[in-house]
């Protein structure tokens, strides 16, 4: 059974790969299969980590009191909601459960984009500030470039096209420049750890085949 599932996890890691090819049907089979098996533990992990201890701690305590089932019963009802937007005649009942998940889906990312990316982001650029300049000026430019090139505030010209100042198309220029640098970076990292992790994979194949 073990030589089976290596030899498995190696087709389908040779499936995915085809993809360098181009898209065919070797790929999209392996796709199919990662979801799905994606899905499925998905739900078996939601159900038993998320959704049955709840209701096991709040709706079937015996020490739970109404405050406790209240709690425990509105999610179960916001998620019966969200079940209705499948079908059209009830669809709309589930705009309620969806407005609630996305305002607190947004409220969430914001306090993580703010503590948790934003401000290590000033720290980091200050300290680095203190220690090299030249770094530290350069990283707080590309950084106030970057999120110049997000903003899309205009003015409107008398001829009725909006465009905006000079000076913020230039810093937006700048800001593209990065991103476009940063993505590159990325790409080429996915690439070269990809590569890594084939090989990496090939070699562990052919050591436990040759050894078995």
């Amino acid at each position: 059974m073990e030589q089976i599932g290596l030899w498995l996890g190696f087709i389908l890691t040779l499936m995915v790969f085809s993809y360098i090819l181009g898209d065919n049907v070797l790929y999209r089979l392996a796709v199919y299969i990662f979801v799905g098996l994606a899905a499925a533990f998905i739900a078996i992990v939601t159900w038993d980590s998320v959704i049955w201890p709840w209701i096991n701690g709040t709706l079937l305590s015996p020490t739970a009191g109404i405050g406790d089932r209240v709690i425990g019963v509105v999610p179960l009802i916001l998620g019966l909601l969200l079940l209705l937007k499948a079908s059209p005649p009830f669809g709309r009942l589930g705009n309620l459960a969806l407005a609630f998940v996305i305002a607190i889906g947004t409220a969430v990312a914001l306090v993580g984009a703010i503590t948790g990316t934003l401000l290590p982001l000033v720290n980091s650029s200050s300290s680095t500030l203190s220690v090299n300049r030249i770094n530290g000026i350069l990283l707080i430019l590309g950084m106030v470039c970057t999120l110049i090139y997000f903003q899309y505030l205009a003015r409107r010209l008398p001829d009725g096209r909006v465009q905006r100042r000079a000076h913020i198309r230039m810093l937006s220029f700048v800001g593209q420049g990065v991103i476009v640098i940063t993505l590159g970076a990325l790409y080429a990292a996915a690439i070269v750890t990809s590569l890594t992790i084939f090989s990496e994979r090939v070699s562990f194949i052919l050591a436990r085949v040759g050894g078995g």
